[in-house]
């Protein structure tokens, strides 16, 4: 179904430019994950053994999304001050120059200190382009389906970061294997600045240079009547979504290599499963076959599902058992990325950047404390699953944390039903019908002067 500006209020050109935005982001750090302790064998040389690359990899996947949790919020609040494309082109040029110089350091600590640079500037883009969207959408609908289109740009670069790292190294260093010193990562590393710095260009003449104070969204901005927590409890949710996720890539990384014996090509088709899957079901929860305010019945039983899966994630014992149990994690945690995102934009009103950047600072923090765990505590004596079974733990305490959330989330707006289409105890009750406030009907003539 194609939706037109006039009837989203987002122009096409700048949704698809937000998209790409993301797309960047994520197929950055996509290319970087699988291949990551190949390149930390090799910066260690002979002195580097299985357990320092295990936490070399935990621990610069953590700091990555750790500077994403330190910077979001911040990088949120000024957009919503001074407007999202200027903090977008910042964050663009910025992951621009960091990955260019990833491309060429040959030192462990210059890595560690790019991770966290190239973190910080990535903290300004996925945000800002979701508040974009919430900013201009004018329906619950539109919003709704456009933030999914944002996450499922960040899925796509996901899912080719992976493969395109591998098979743009190998060829580089077949064609080029005069330049072969400089590393595996250097070829698609300096293509994703090239992409980044394009799209930046592109940015700058389509999202709009307004602040969002200016715009004027034809969404209802009523008071909403829902608990002062419920929005904290969500970003609860969101780290722990990430924090099992976080465990879950780092450990696949290191089981599939130390424990399963599989190729780089096997990990990163993993990789590539995980993220198509992720597409997959971010596609068909936000269709136009399912309205927005039913996904609040799908986040109990989806963190119940990513926690049976983290569970099992540590036992398949080979590469087609590990396809199995990544399908499970993947479909769980890729319907509850957007569900819990739209139902935070829902809350934010013209603070899209703050509430975002809070949400992705929790998601971030997740990460980063899922990841450090996933590399420091995998094949740790005496329990070598410690970080999956920590991981499995808090999904469950997640499931039973959001038992009473749908509830309290078609609870919203005061005097009203919970959300367009939704129910309330007045249909059932033709007095309180009558008696109830109808608003004009400006498409009937009865409504006409």
């Amino acid at each position: 179904m194609i939706y037109r500006a006039a009837s989203t209020g987002i122009p096409p050109s700048t949704q698809l430019v937000l998209m790409l935005s993301v797309f960047t982001v994520s197929m950055g750090y996509g290319i970087i994950l699988p291949l990551l302790p190949y390149l930390i064998e090799r910066l260690l040389g002979a002195s580097g053994d299985a357990a320092q690359v295990s936490r070399s990899t935990g621990l610069l996947t953590g700091l990555y999304m750790l500077s994403l949790f330190l910077f979001a919020p911040a990088w949120g609040h000024m957009s919503d001050r001074y407007g999202r494309r200027t903090i977008l082109l910042i964050g663009l040029v910025g992951f621009s120059a960091t990955m260019l110089t990833f491309a060429f350091i040959e030192s462990l600590p210059a890595v560690y200190a790019e991770r966290f640079l190239s973190g910080m500037f990535a903290a300004a883009v996925t945000p800002v382009a979701l508040a974009a969207v919430g900013d201009l959408a004018t329906t619950d609908e539109a919003r709704a389906r456009r933030l999914t289109f944002i996450s499922l740009a960040g899925i796509s670069g996901f899912l080719l970061g992976p493969m395109l790292g591998v098979f743009i190294s190998r060829a580089a260093a077949n064609v080029f294997p005069a330049f072969s010193t400089v590393g595996p990562l250097s070829f698609p590393l300096a293509a994703t600045a090239l992409l980044a710095l394009l799209v930046a260009v592109a940015a700058a003449m389509t999202v709009p240079g307004r602040k969002p104070a200016d715009a004027a969204p034809k969404r209802d901005h009523s008071p909403l009547k829902s608990a002062t927590w419920l929005v904290p409890k969500l970003l609860v949710l969101a780290f722990i979504v990430s924090l099992g996720v976080g465990v879950f890539e780092v450990g696949l990384a290191l089981r599939g290599k130390q424990e399963l014996g599989l190729t780089q090509y096997q990990i990163a088709l993993m990789f590539t499963e995980c993220s198509l899957v992720m597409f997959v079901v971010q596609a068909i929860v936000f269709s136009p076959w399912v309205k927005p305010e039913t996904t609040r019945w799908f986040i109990a039983p989806a963190l119940a599902v990513l926690a049976a899966g983290l569970f099992l994630v540590s036992r398949a014992s080979d590469f087609i058992l590990m396809l199995a149990v990544i399908g499970a994690v993947a479909a769980s945690a890729g319907i509850l990325s957007p569900i819990l995102t739209y139902w935070i934009s829902s809350k934010a009103g013209k603070m899209q950047g703050a509430e975002l950047g809070k949400q992705t600072a929790a998601a971030s923090l997740g990460a980063s404390v899922g990841s450090a765990a996933g590399g420091l505590l995998f094949d740790v004596a005496p329990l070598p699953d410690a970080s999956f079974l920590l991981a499995t733990l808090l999904a469950l305490l997640g499931a039973l944390l959001s038992l009473g959330l749908p509830k309290l989330l078609v609870t919203r707006k005061l005097g009203q039903p919970a959300c367009p289409g939704e129910n309330d105890h007045t249909q059932n009750n033709p007095g309180l019908r009558e008696n109830a406030f109808q608003p004009p009907d400006f498409n009937s003539k009865r409504s006409l002067p």
